[in-house]
């Protein structure tokens, strides 16, 4: 079978992707609840308006949710998953739970040929130490008030680190 050639994703998401509570992983009343929100930016550190964040992640106490309907929000159980548009200043945010460690985030927007991975660690000391000292901090969120900003940026100076995954391919 002959390979097809990539086309870029987007700029479609926040009308065909997104949906209804894809934000909230828990409802904003939750008592563990927390915003994990930020910004993507481009190269010259311009908001990208049309991207879409995904975040996969374990409950605090670690177990991951292992259930079907992970799309499906009920207003009280916790999926472990959501999908955000961003606005058109490349906003995006969720409420959800603090992981142990960290949120693995994957990134889609035009101009893409495929999405992109990171995480948004807790603590310097939950990076791995394969990361270069020097790029270790584009991976780690700031507290503000009760959330974590986590800004994404695609490329250029503190270009955010993203991970490849051997043997992974859209």
């Amino acid at each position: 079978m002959t390979g097809t050639p990539g086309q870029t994703v987007g700029p479609f998401f926040e009308y065909a992707l997104a949906y209804p509570g894809g934000s909230e992983l828990v409802p904003r009343s939750d008592p563990g609840a927390v915003r994990l929100f930020g910004r993507v930016l481009d190269g010259a550190g311009d908001p990208v308006p049309d991207a879409l964040i995904e975040i996969w992640q374990p409950a605090p106490d670690g177990s991951v949710v292992q259930r079907a309907g992970s799309l499906h929000r009920d207003g009280w159980t916790f999926t472990g998953w959501g999908r955000c548009a961003t606005d058109d200043a490349g906003q995006y945010g969720f409420t959800t739970l603090a992981p142990p460690s960290f949120w693995s985030i994957a990134v889609f927007a035009r101009g893409l040929l495929d999405r992109l991975f990171t995480r948004a660690y807790l603590t310097s000391d939950d990076v791995p130490l394969s990361i270069p000292d020097d790029r270790r901090a584009s991976l780690i969120v700031g507290r503000e008030g009760a959330g974590y900003r986590f800004d994404i940026r695609l490329q250029g100076e503190d270009e955010t680190v993203f991970f490849s995954f051997p043997g992974y391919r859209d």
